[in-house]
């Protein structure tokens, strides 16, 4: 009966194993492997902050419910994020507080000084009536060549939403451009997007050193855009952006969903993209369809992806991720205002020679992993 039962055991064992399929080896041209230098959130909400709006003239605890999804840059030696804050108003359920984007900087990449007011708000500002009372959302930054940073973020009223552009000198003073592809009263051939959902803008950049620079191809920068499928669109300026098309005159799709993939549900747009030798590395996020997802991800579960487009052509692509770079493993990627777990990668940054990736926890924090790769 001893051996029966040990010769079962042996049998179990091997069977696990068999189902368990063996980690990919990472391509040549992807990022990693990542890994979690700390076991916990390093943004967490801050329920005292308070902030005087500037819309309500009324005090508000402007990160007291949720810290996450961040945007991150180098600057003068230290990492600097920018991270999307909710606070306290509202009802209790997503997207329904408004967003505000905080600022903490970094020496070491974990241990961040934040400072005690948001840097980036709706306002009495030309955009007040998309980002109110919303917010705004969901930041990507790079820097210009001329060292200008160029923010592409979510506006969000609660009654429809679109990618904002903004710039800025030093990360604390802003000017907002408007929506990416125009606006109602826009004359540009843009003005046909004026009534588009679109979120999620991540701008094609090349490395120098530790600079993360705006790139361009072929005379154009180029951003990859969207959730639900991933679009393309070309800008002289970084600010004034053309969808790129199709014969029908429709922005062209260069990254769909796959069914037994964590993208089976969808792609979204993740950090800015890095031009390198072998292509254009597009870290993307994919939310894991219910009913034919992967299943070993929790169903409507984020986690992140790579894909690789030609380093001449960003519409066509090269290769691309089986399984997930990133996804919900810890307590703090499970639990929070996202239920279904979330590793939503939007902030990429090369300091002391290593990656480090943030990316929101659940809705409600900020992670971090790195890689020397």
């Amino acid at each position: 009966m001893r051996h029966t039962l040990a010769t079962i055991a042996l049998v179990s064992t091997a069977l696990l194993a068999a189902a368990k399929p063996p980690a990919q080896p990472l391509a040549n041209w992807q990022l990693g492997p990542f890994t979690r230098p700390i076991q916990a959130p390093v943004i967490s909400p801050d329920k005292f902050a308070t902030f005087t709006d500037p819309i309500t003239h009324a005090p508000v605890h402007w990160e007291a419910l949720h810290t996450f999804n961040p945007a991150a840059i180098v600057r003068d030696g230290k990492i600097f994020v920018l991270y999307r804050a909710e606070d306290d108003s509202g009802t209790m359920q997503i997207g329904m507080h408004t967003s505000r984007l905080g600022l903490a900087s970094t020496t070491d990449g974990t241990t961040f000084t934040r400072l005690p007011e948001p840097v980036f708000y709706p306002s009495t500002d030309t955009q007040q009536s998309r980002e109110w009372p919303g917010g705004v959302e969901d930041p990507r930054i790079v820097e210009s060549p001329d060292g200008t940073y160029v923010l592409t973020y979510t506006q969000w009223n609660r009654i429809t939403y679109s990618i904002g552009i903004a710039t800025s000198k030093d990360l604390l003073h802003w000017t907002k451009y408007g929506p990416a592809f125009g606006s109602s009263d826009d004359a540009s051939a843009n003005s046909k997007y004026a009534h588009l959902q679109y979120k999620s803008g991540g701008i094609v950049t090349r490395l120098a050193g530790e600079k993360i620079l705006a790139a361009k191809i072929k005379g154009k920068y180029w951003m990859f855009w969207g959730e639900g499928a991933i679009h393309l669109a070309t800008s002289p300026d970084l600010i004034h952006w053309t969808p790129v098309e199709d014969a029908t005159g429709a922005p062209i799709e260069v990254l769909t969903k796959r069914p037994g993939h964590f993208d089976s549900g969808f792609p979204e747009v993740g950090p800015p993209p890095i031009l390198t030798s072998r292509g254009i590395v597009v870290l993307y996020n994919g939310k894991n369809d219910p009913d034919h997802g992967d299943p070993t991800l929790g169903p409507n579960a984020y986690a992140a992806g790579q894909a690789l487009f030609a380093p001449d052509d960003p519409t066509k692509l090269i290769s691309r991720d089986e399984a997930p770079t990133l996804k919900p493993e810890q307590p703090f990627e499970k639990t929070g205002q996202y239920a279904a777990g979330t590793t939503f990668a939007e902030g990429l940054v090369r300091f002391h020679n290593q990656w480090l990736l943030y990316y929101g926890c659940a809705d409600s924090a900020v992670g971090i992993v790195t890689t020397p790769n």
